[in-house]
């Protein structure tokens, strides 16, 4: 599987990420949200160059120009409710894509256990298209895992963009082992070495969901 890691080169991406990651900035839940969504665009521009194009012929008011546009079928997936702002970003810039939508969350054994129930999941036809699955953090990988399984019952993507900002190096290993190697690739904007005995990233940006979105129940 390959990894893409856009965090490595030095560009305006890293000045959100900062800012998202900064805990006074983070209390304002609506720059938050923002920024989260121009790391979708960014990603879906970088995205982009990676598709199949082919030239197109455009009329114009005074004739005709030919531009090479991408051909592939889009489906733009997130992980509720945390991916929201992410997807919003990505769909900015691929409009005419259809998109998936999947509810997991960590259910609580004893202890530190805990095991990965979705209770939602829409999603078109996935046979023959481009699979773009958003999740703002990636802490174990097992929660992305079980979302590709699912939403992979509605048909094999061609190729599955993981979109990732934040990801953990135990969950970058994890999904290199469990996700068809040849068919997916990982984007992400920062690989953090340390993850706690309650699976959360160090040092991560705390809960994405509650940052965008305010605190829950």
């Amino acid at each position: 599987m390959k990894v893409i890691n856009l965090g490595e080169s030095n560009s305006v991406l890293n000045s959100f990420m900062a800012q998202m990651r900064d805990k006074d900035i983070q209390k304002d839940h609506m720059r938050f949200r923002r920024n989260l969504e121009r790391v979708g665009e960014i990603f879906a521009y970088e995205i982009s160059k990676t598709l199949d194009y082919s030239v197109k012929n455009v009329r114009t008011p005074l004739g005709i120009a030919d531009i090479p546009t991408y051909d592939n079928g889009i489906v733009v997936a997130t992980v509720l409710r945390a991916g929201l702002p992410l997807h919003q970003g990505i769909l900015n810039f691929f409009d005419d894509a259809q998109n998936a939508f999947v509810a997991a969350y960590r259910k609580y054994d004893k202890g530190d256990d805990f095991h990965i129930n979705i209770e939602y999941a829409s999603s078109p036809v996935l046979t023959g298209k481009t699979l773009i699955l958003a999740d703002t953090m990636l802490a174990t990988g097992a929660s992305l895992e079980i979302t590709y399984n699912r939403l992979c019952e509605n048909g094999e993507p061609v190729h599955t963009h993981l979109v990732c900002p934040v990801s953990s190096v135990y969950a970058v290993d994890y999904i290199k082992k469990h996700l068809p190697s040849d068919k997916v690739t990982l984007w992400v904007a920062a690989i953090d070495e340390e993850l706690t005995t309650h699976s959360y990233i160090v040092p991560g940006l705390g809960d994405a969901g509650d940052l965008a979105y305010g605190e829950k129940i």
